[in-house]
């Protein structure tokens, strides 16, 4: 309302501005302007009001109308004004300008003109369904009137509010009534007009749930689906229609389906039903929900493969055309039309979704070049797949779904280098290559030429490239010469790409020359098994640092061999490892290989070798354990076997063999044997034992006798502690061996050596025992002491001896006195004989004594027993 008064406001001030002013500012050419007001809209005049007539003075015919504010009444061509066609009542300008070249100074004039507002006749009443939304209350108008112009106000009576033209009659019921009012301008009146409108309650079918399922997973949960629980807001009373025709709705009012059943007999698919209630009033139709479930089943594009058509090399970029083609896995894939989501990576990457048909499990779309504008990498990965027609119900399975496209780099050998390799004729040669810092990591084929000492050409090698630098080998057979050979690479070709380009890098291969083993010889002597076996070498020349290798062959066999040597003037020697030589017999060495350590250059060398003699060494001899008595001192030259290829130790070193005259001892001994041609034999050990017997040992006292009981050896023997093996001697060594009969005698010594019957040994060590036989007990054994004597020489009865008495008085003494007291003669034991003479005087006094009576004191000396005295009778 307010918009229409300030528009109504600005068009009347416009007005009357130009009636006070408009005779002197136009000129009679287009007339003067003029003021015209329509108020009765509906009238037939209304259609045609002439401006042209309006205008004062007297304007010029010919010219042209324009309608300064766009009210659209206005006939241009002919100036005829339709105030009906005028959508709003307000003041609107229209200027007519008079036809140029008239001499006007101004050629306009221009018509104000009022429209009036006009309300429209309503229709007498209008019935509205509620389900229509909303209703436009100018629809209440009767079509055959003028309609009203769109600026009123519409006010609704039954509720007193003002309202739009458009009202939400969703939720009304029952019976309304609006005023519509024009509002008054200039000297038009305000108009209004009434409308009735009746507002009929729609059924209400409900508000659909629509159900998107991927079958592929299951539906169990939808074995028992009851429709009413995919609608809300609905009215009851209504039927449920079967549209898709699935037979699982089977009686009236049935309104349960079972989607499981449904997917198993039709398989995927749009199904729908419906749920109708009737209206019950003219105004409103049956509403009708329709409930739409789409079964939809899985795409599984496992092991499917993605080719992005196809690889280049980088000049080829600015002509490259590319396409991806999808092949499908083992699931099958349904023909039709699909959308394709994928992602490229790269500078110029992103992501696409394009439209393409899958026939006979394949789909081909082509791919724009501006993705694939540099070299590198670049991954086209499949993100989803799914039908044009698909709900995306299902999450159709992917999984890594990609392939790269390569735009390969020209291989580029600018600023490589080629090292100097040094190696010797007939030899590969291993050429290193740095510096490709324009040469992308890869496999490469390489051209190469050769020139100087020796020459080829477009030879062709593989190399692989890491971080710019490589390795290649030149054959041998290109390495026949010594001398330096210059190498020079002319092309490059990436094996993966096949992208190719010219090169120029340049190096040169030092080749040395062979040795020569022309004046080579060896020579080996014979040893025994076991021995070092020396080889002495000649003929190497002026060489004097080289390496031989060697092979063995005959009773022994080896592999390759390789030793280092330092030849002098020529020649060499060293010592063929013990662990080759495993076997005695006939052997042969042969050189197979010289090479020079000061070049590393070797050369196969044939037929220098020398043929040795490993004599085989004795076999150990066959010994047994010996036992020798300690008595015998037995020697080495008493040990078997014996002889001058025999050579005994005390030590398993074997350092110093024994003297036949070592005496031998309890301890192991080692014999060896030689044989003819000087090889000793391992050794053999024995243990020799030296059994020792112990000497008899004397019982207490056991030297002891009386000499009255005649003892003998065998009283001896039974006085030691081995009665039965003891044997006696009467000297340490070399005595004479005693009969257990014989006599022992006072103060004789006698030797027992104790034998031992088991070991058939005597002790080594012998008792000595000097025999007393002065044990007697005087008692026990009375002796005679005799009256007299005949020392006449006839060998009976010649002196004067108490016998036995040193046995019984060992310490006795006896004098003997003549009969004028004096002293005749003192004996003991020692001395226990008188012979007759008188020893204690000299001269005249002394000499043989005459015959008579003699007296004598025997003094006992044991026992306190007293002297005795007695007389005797010396009868020559």
């Amino acid at each position: 309302m307010a918009k229409n008064y300030n528009k109504f406001l600005r068009i009347f001030l416009f007005f009357v501005f130009f009636s006070i002013f408009s005779s002197s500012l136009h000129a009679q050419c287009a007339g003067t302007d003029a003021v015209f007001t329509v108020c009765d809209i509906p009238n037939s005049s209304s259609k045609t009001i002439d401006l042209f007539a309006l205008l004062g003075g007297s304007p010029t015919p010919g010219g042209t109308w324009t309608d300064d504010y766009e009210s659209g009444g206005l006939n241009l061509n002919t100036g005829i004004l339709n105030a009906q066609l005028i959508r709003e009542s307000g003041i609107y300008n229209y200027t007519y300008t008079a036809p140029a070249n008239n001499g006007c100074t101004d050629n306009t004039a221009i018509v104000t003109v009022t429209i009036g507002g006009y309300s429209g006749v309503t229709s007498p009443n209008v019935s509205v369904c509620s389900s229509v939304g909303f209703f436009n209350l100018f629809q209440a108008f009767n079509g055959v009137d003028v309609s009203p112009q769109s600026n009123g106000q519409w006010y609704n009576d039954t509720t007193n509010q003002y309202v739009n033209s458009s009202i939400n009659v969703t939720n009304m019921q029952g019976n309304y009534k609006f005023t519509y009012t024009m509002p008054a301008i200039g000297t038009c009146p305000a108009m209004s007009s009434t409308a009735f409108i009746s507002v009929f309650r729609a059924p209400e079918s409900g508000t659909p749930a629509h159900l998107d399922l991927c079958a592929s997973d299951g539906l169990s949960a939808y074995t028992d689906l009851d429709l009413f629980s995919r609608i809300s807001g609905y009215d009851l009373g209504g039927t449920w229609r079967d549209n898709s025709g699935t037979g699982e709705l089977t009686f009236n009012g049935d309104h349960n389906i079972n989607l499981e059943r449904i997917y198993n007999t039709r398989g995927e698919g749009t199904y729908n039903f419906s749920y109708r209630v009737p209206s019950n009033n003219p105004i409103c139709p049956d509403d009708i929900t329709t409930v739409r479930i789409r079964l939809e089943t899985k795409l599984d594009f496992t092991d499917a493969v993605v080719v992005v058509n196809s690889d280049i090399c980088e000049d080829e970029i600015p002509t490259a055309s590319y396409s991806v083609m999808i092949t499908k896995g083992p699931a099958p894939i349904p023909n039709g039309t699909y959308y394709v989501y994928f992602n490229v990576s790269g500078p110029n990457g992103g992501s696409e979704r394009v439209t393409a048909n899958f026939t006979n499990g394949i789909l081909i779309f082509p791919i724009s070049s501006d993705y694939f504008k540099n070299v590198g990498i670049f991954n086209v990965n499949i993100t989803s797949i799914v039908s044009v027609n698909s709900i995306l119900a299902c999450q159709n399975i992917i999984n890594n779904l990609s392939d790269d496209l390569i735009i390969y780099p020209l291989p580029d050998l600018t600023d490589a280098v080629l090292d100097t390799p040094v190696v010797c004729q007939n030899q590969d040669a291993l050429i290193n290559m740095s510096n490709a810092v324009n040469l992308a990591d890869g496999v490469y084929d390489i051209v190469y030429n050769i020139s100087g000492a020796n020459t080829a050409t477009a030879q062709v090698v593989r190399i692989t490239v890491v971080d710019g630098k490589a390795v290649f080998t030149v054959p041998e057979v290109l390495n026949a010469r010594s001398g330096t050979s210059v190498i020079r690479i002319t092309r490059i070709t990436n094996v993966v790409s096949q992208c190719t380009n010219t090169a120029n890098v340049r190096g040169e291969i030092l080749i040395n020359p062979l040795p020569n083993f022309s004046t080579l010889r060896i020579q080996i002597q014979n040893v025994c098994f076991g021995e070092a076996v020396r080889a002495t070498i000649s003929g190497f020349g002026n060489l004097t640092d080289v390496a031989i290798s060697y092979t063995i062959t005959g009773s022994n066999i080896s592999g390759i061999e390789t030793i280092t040597l330092a030849p002098v003037n020529g020649s060499a020697s060293f010592v063929v490892p013990a662990n080759l030589l495993s076997n005695s017999g006939t052997s042969t060495l042969n050189i197979t290989n010289l090479k020079n350590n000061s070049t590393n250059c070797d050369t196969a060398v044939i037929g220098v070798s020398d043929s040795f003699v490993l004599n085989p060494i004795p076999v150990a001899p066959t010994v047994n354990n010996q036992t020798f008595c300690k008595a015998d001192d037995a020697s080495v030259e008493d040990l078997q076997p014996h002889g001058t290829q025999y050579k005994w130790y005390n030590s398993p070193t074997l350092t110093t063999p024994l003297a036949e005259s070592y005496i031998l001892k309890s301890e192991n001994y080692y014999v060896t044997v030689t044989s003819a041609a000087g090889c000793v034999s391992p050794a053999s050990m024995i243990t020799v034992t030296i059994t020792d017997v112990p000497a008899p040992e004397l019982k207490q006292d056991g030297e002891n006798f009386c000499g009255l009981d005649n003892p003998t050896i065998l009283d001896l023997s039974n006085n030691t502690n081995s009665p039965m093996t003891v044997v006696w001697y009467d000297a340490p060594t070399g005595g004479n061996l005693l009969s257990s009969s014989t006599i022992l005698i006072d103060k004789n010594t006698y030797y027992g050596f104790d034998f031992s019957p088991t070991d058939n040994c005597f002790s080594d060590q012998n008792l000595a025992v000097t025999v007393s036989l002065k044990d007697c007990d005087a008692p026990q054994y009375p002796f005679f002491i005799p009256d007299g004597f005949s020392p006449n020489g006839d060998g009976v009865n010649d002196s004067f001896v108490i016998k036995d008495i040193e046995f019984l008085y060992p310490d006795y003494t006896l004098e003997i006195f003549n009969r004028y007291g004096l002293g005749m003669y003192k004996g003991d034991k020692n001395k226990p004989a008188w012979d007759g003479m008188n020893y204690e005087r000299s001269g005249i006094a002394g000499g043989i004594a005459p015959n008579g009576v003699y007296f004598y004191v025997l003094h006992f000396n044991k026992d306190n027993k007293p002297p005795v005295q007695g007389r005797l009778y010396l009868n020559r």
